[in-house]
């Protein structure tokens, strides 16, 4: 195959996960789920950082009855790393009027193991959060293809 067609492929592939993400969205916001297992925003969340070739940093804002209010990309960085500010995340929760949080960010490299830093944001994180009232309920951290999300909630890490 040539550098033409697999491009061409590629922006076929794209457009078409682009309009998949956005039947999603509309599901979503039609619906307004109650999220009540982690399996409800990982199709979502796959979706959008499956396959990025560098990090980036989401939080799924919900509401008290845990219905989606909003998801956002907080934070975007390099294939090995993102640098996340507790103080933004705070401060979107506030402005979403959130009563809880899952956060959610990608591993460039395909694995889903958590390093010790994604670990340590967690915990700083969801100290942050409950100054404000806010639960954080889980964090994923998302790899290539088929390899499975990990949950934070599901390990007992949260």
């Amino acid at each position: 195959m040539t550098t033409v067609d697999c491009t061409a492929r590629r922006q076929r592939e794209d457009r078409l996960i682009a309009r998949a993400i956005k039947a999603l969205e509309r599901r979503t916001d039609y619906n307004r789920p109650s999220i009540d297992s982690p399996d409800r925003v990982r199709a979502y969340l796959k979706l959008r950082l499956g396959e990025l070739e560098h990090e980036e940093f989401w939080a799924v804002w919900l509401d008290a009855s845990n219905r989606v209010i909003d998801t956002d990309r907080m934070f975007t960085g390099s294939i090995t790393q993102t640098s996340v500010y507790p103080r933004e995340v705070v401060k979107r929760a506030l402005e979403q009027n959130a009563a809880a949080a899952i956060i959610a960010h990608n591993h460039p490299s395909g694995s889903t193991k958590p390093s010790p830093a994604d670990h340590e944001l967690t915990t700083t994180l969801k100290s942050a959060l409950q100054l404000v009232d806010v639960q954080l309920l889980d964090h994923f951290v998302i790899g290539h293809g088929k390899q499975p999300i990990l949950s934070f909630a599901e390990r007992g890490w949260i």
